[in-house]
This record gives structure tokens, sequence and C-alpha cells, in this order.
């Protein structure tokens, strides 16, 4: 089995399909909510990308197929002056789980993000989802708070119209 990880090129057909198609999959699945994205989505979703000097994505191929996709956004910690990694998507197919195809392309984006000088990786995991969770840890990822009393930071959401 040959395993291949790397930053995606927005530019290459190849990688801006599976791009497209792992999200796709991934939202599809219950961790992702259960619905395909829809057909503007998949249409504009590269050129938005492609458009943002502060995204990037991940792929993980699995001798020469689309198994896995990490998407990334670059932030800022104002407290720390400096860049951080948010890491939006990590989705690896079904048939490709339990290969280490996640950790393999967070250790990427862990390169990239000390390329950039970035002081930290974000991201947020559902409660339900027990083996994200337990890779995140092992990764070293940690609910955080700034001050035990004031608690543990939480992500909230407010949707906008569109």
């Amino acid at each position: 089995m040959a395993v291949e990880v790397f930053r995606a090129d927005y530019a290459d057909p190849v990688h801006a399909s599976a791009v497209v198609d792992l999200l796709d999959a991934y939202a599809r699945d219950p961790m992702g909510g259960n619905h395909p994205l829809s057909l503007a989505v998949r249409e504009g979703l590269i050129p938005a990308l492609a458009a943002r000097p502060d995204a990037l994505s991940v792929l993980a191929f699995v001798d020469g197929v689309p198994a896995g996709l990490v998407n990334v956004f670059e932030g800022f910690s104002t407290f720390k002056c400096a860049p951080l990694f948010n890491i939006h998507d990590v989705a690896v197919l079904p048939e490709y789980r339990g290969l280490g195809l996640a950790r393999r392309m967070l250790a990427l984006v862990e390169v990239l993000a000390v390329e950039r000088g970035c002081c930290k990786l974000t991201l947020e995991v559902l409660e339900g989802n027990s083996p994200a969770r337990a890779l995140y840890r092992s990764l070293g990822f940690a609910g955080y708070a700034l001050d035990p009393e004031t608690g543990q930071a939480q992500f909230w959401e407010r949707p906008l119209p569109t």
C-alpha cells in the first residue's frame, strides 16, 4: 500500500476534484452533518479556496486514490501577536480509517504551521466523535481555559443570512 500525503494544489484538476469529493463525503457522514454539499458549493469551493491566501488543504492518497483531506485556515492570535492555523475539516473515507492517514496529514499541517511561524493549531471536534477526540488528545490537543475560574472555552456559532 502506497500512501502519499501532500499539500493540495488548487490549480491541479486531480487535487481540486479530490478536495471537493472528499469534503462532500465528509458532509454526508454523520460527523459532517449527513447532508451532501450543494451544487453551488461543489462548483464554487475550489475558486473560493484558491482566492484565499489564508487557506490550504492537505490530501492523503492511498495507492493513487484520494482517501483523506484536511482544510486549514490561517488566523491570528492577538495574545501571542502571531499567526495560528485553524484546522477546519479533517476527513478520512471510511474504508481508509485506521491507517493513520489523519495523523500523517496533521503532521504535515504542523510542519507548514511552523514554517509560517504559527504559535498554535486550533480545531473543533464533536463530543460524540470519540475516535477523533482520541487522536487529537494523542497529538497534544486539549480544551483550554485562560483562567480555570472562568471555565473552558466553548465554540459557538450564529449563522448569518446568505
